[in-house]
């Protein structure tokens, strides 16, 4: 089946002829790996739409002069149909005019999987996503922006922002199923569920007295792992719950995990605050 995330990269290929034109010859963007799976070589000889496709298809992976077009590319096709440049009219995708080379306001309605170009999946490669995150934070930083017009340095400010929330959200397991539940329409309640399991809800005061009352390091560590091995295991399993499209089981299972997330901060603190002590 034909997924979004693939017609995005089937859409990618055609606005490609444009990346050289975005950020001139010789810009090192983001690695194209995760299109493409492999190098590609982008030579400043290339012109015509079909040259430059043959060039992507007929690529030498062992080329020195491999450029990385993937920003470049990403942005020319994420929520860009109906999107205009604020300065020069001419269509603009999510970050900087093709035209112009301006910044551009945030996209409306677009998600955080989009805006640091990630697929819609709950097992994210979170190192792929801080690179992203800190190349885009690079290139939008309003200090970049210091000597241009109030503008401009309006929407880096919004566009730093922006990347910055979706950031935080997706890079932590609970906060990133509980975005993708609410991408669905389904919300997880503030405070105590009282729909939990009432032997959960026993364990889970059981061990924020423990760690309450205890001024052991060893046994603030003892729990700390064995959060950590709970977490683990809720995340297997709520990516079990989402890839089957089971939604009242990855609810669930988040509001487990948010539990032992808590605690897990809390043994944070515990240790912070037995070092202070020491």
């Amino acid at each position: 089946m034909l997924t979004p995330y693939k017609l995005r990269q089937l859409c990618c290929l055609y606005w490609l002829q444009y990346a050289r034109k975005v950020y001139g010859n010789g810009h090192r963007v983001l690695n194209p790996t995760r299109y493409f799976g492999s190098l590609v070589t982008f030579s400043s000889n290339v012109v015509g739409h079909g040259r430059y496709i043959g060039n992507l298809l007929h690529h030498d992976i062992g080329s020195p002069t491999v450029t990385y077009f993937h920003l470049a590319a990403r942005r020319l096709c994420t929520n860009s149909a109906n999107r205009r440049c604020w300065s020069c009219g001419s269509p603009a995708p999510s970050f900087f005019c093709p035209s112009c080379k301006l910044v551009q306001p945030p996209a409306e309605r677009i998600s955080y999987f989009d805006i640091l170009d990630c697929e819609q999946t709950f097992a994210l490669n979170t190192q792929q996503l801080q690179r992203t995150y800190l190349h885009l934070q690079r290139s939008l930083h309003p200090d970049n922006f210091s000597q241009r017009t109030s503008k401009e340095q309006e929407y880096s400010a919004e566009q730093s922002a922006l990347i910055n929330k979706a950031y935080r959200i997706l890079l932590k397991p609970l906060s990133r199923g509980l975005y993708m539940l609410e991408l669905k329409g389904m919300h997880l309640e503030e405070g105590t569920d009282l729909s939990a399991d009432p032997q959960l809800l026993m364990e889970v005061m059981e061990i924020n007295e423990s760690l309450a009352e205890t001024r052991s390091q060893d046994e603030v560590d003892s729990i700390g792992r064995s959060m950590r091995e709970r977490l683990k295991e809720l995340t297997g399993q709520i990516n079990t719950a989402l890839n089957k499209g089971d939604l009242q089981s990855a609810k669930a299972l988040l509001a487990q995990m948010k539990y032992f997330a808590n605690i897990e901060e809390k043994v944070k603190d515990k240790l912070s605050e037995l070092a202070e002590s020491a």
